[in-house]
């Protein structure tokens, strides 16, 4: 694989999206998926008010996978939306918009032991620069779809503490 450099616009796509059935079950590719405020996404389980949805960003994957020398698959990451062309590094309080919903971005997703299990080292690679992801509440709901498309707001809110 190449190595990837990333050059962050205002908009993107959403790749994929993925839902868990129970904590620590695998994670169902889903073609769209209904996300509602103060809930997250419909039929997803381990869910909280600050941590309602998880946003990974293709590049930063690729980054993190490429350094680490093995191709892994993003929903090994667990995270329920996967997009592309929008970085998500420091971007805490900004609004994303996802078709037609509208996300908070509460801060950085903490990798875990779990991504070891996954592919040895992953962890580490994950952990800089905000690899790993994002979590998010949702402020607008309604029904994202694959091929969506993602972008910033200029305006940044208050989001849950943590």
């Amino acid at each position: 694989m190449l190595p990837v450099t990333f050059r962050g616009t205002m908009s993107g796509r959403l790749e994929a999206l993925w839902s868990k059935r129970a904590h620590r079950g695998p994670m169902d590719a889903r073609e769209e998926a209904t996300l509602v405020p103060e809930q997250g996404m419909v039929g997803s389980v381990g869910r909280s008010k600050r941590r309602q949805v998880t946003l990974l960003a293709v590049e930063a994957w690729q980054v993190a996978t490429t350094e680490l020398g093995h191709d892994v698959d993003p929903s090994l990451r667990r995270a329920n939306l996967l997009i592309s062309g929008v970085e998500l590094a420091n971007t805490r309080g900004r609004v994303l918009r996802v078709g037609s919903c509208r996300l908070a971005i509460g801060g950085e997703l903490t990798p875990c032991e779990r991504m070891d299990e996954a592919a040895a080292g992953l962890q580490a690679t994950l952990t800089a620069d905000w690899r790993g992801g994002v979590f998010a509440q949702v402020l607008e709901g309604g029904t994202v779809r694959v091929g969506d498309r993602v972008e910033w707001e200029t305006t940044a809110v208050d989001v849950v503490p943590g």
